[in-house]
């Protein structure tokens, strides 16, 4: 098993705590957040990461070098930030299997990897069942499981939201004129179809450290173990 991790946002919410750090080094305790999602993922089985990295990306090198808890690691250096899908499909350049799993470097959605099948598809995305937000937008699937419609982020009682994990296909850029520079969300909105884009929904632990008051609840969750993370 092998995963992306996408470690290249610049964190902008979260400056006041990060300073000079990027984002997946934000400190929870003694730690960076990056540790945990390294310990969910050997957890899960999987034995190397490729990690599509950007700004202040010799922090993360130097820390986790070229192996972690057992992990192989190899690094996806970006020379200019490329965006989300402009980094997975530079990071997919350096990977050595035909299914590979992708997640955010500020995100942990407790998972069993291994209930992502892509069967015909390029992409299977894991979702979360979710109440009352207005911070992500809706993902709804037909009675298949396969993807139908995005819905734009706005006030919602309950709906499904992409929890940031997903099994691609090695070649799921294939037959796609793309730039080097492309968001992998606009990329998936506008191309679900051809990519016959199915998911599985969840109901596990997700957080997702992109704002303060979500960074801090983590930190504080963490600190007390009281968190619920199997991989604990």
């Amino acid at each position: 098993m092998e995963a992306i991790v996408l470690c290249g946002g610049l964190g902008t919410r979260l400056r006041s705590v990060l300073k000079d750090r990027p984002k997946p080094m934000a400190p929870v305790g003694d730690k960076p957040f990056l540790t945990f999602i390294f310990k969910y993922l050997k957890a899960q089985g999987v034995k190397r990461v490729v990690l599509a990295v950007s700004y202040q990306y010799s922090k993360i090198q130097n820390y986790f070098k070229d192996e972690f808890l057992g992990l192989e690691i190899a690094y996806s250096i970006e020379k200019e930030p490329l965006g989300t899908g402009g980094a997975l499909q530079l990071a997919l350049t350096l990977t050595q299997q035909k299914e590979i799993f992708v997640l955010n470097g500020d995100t942990i959605f407790d998972i069993p990897l291994k209930q992502l099948k892509l069967e015909n598809s390029k992409l299977c995305m894991a979702l979360k069942k979710m109440s009352n937000f207005e911070r992500y937008g809706c993902v709804e699937l037909d009675e298949n499981g396969f993807i139908k419609l995005f819905k734009e982020k706005k006030p919602t009682k309950e709906g499904l939201i992409n929890g940031g994990i997903y099994l691609v296909s090695e070649d799921i850029f294939s037959g796609f004129y793309l730039k080097d520079k492309f968001s992998f969300e606009d990329f998936l909105q506008k191309n679900f179809k051809k990519l016959i884009a199915r998911a599985e929904i969840f109901e596990d632990y997700f957080i997702d450290i992109g704002v303060p008051s979500d960074y801090e609840l983590f930190c504080s969750l963490e600190k007390t173990k009281d968190n619920a993370l199997s991989f604990f």
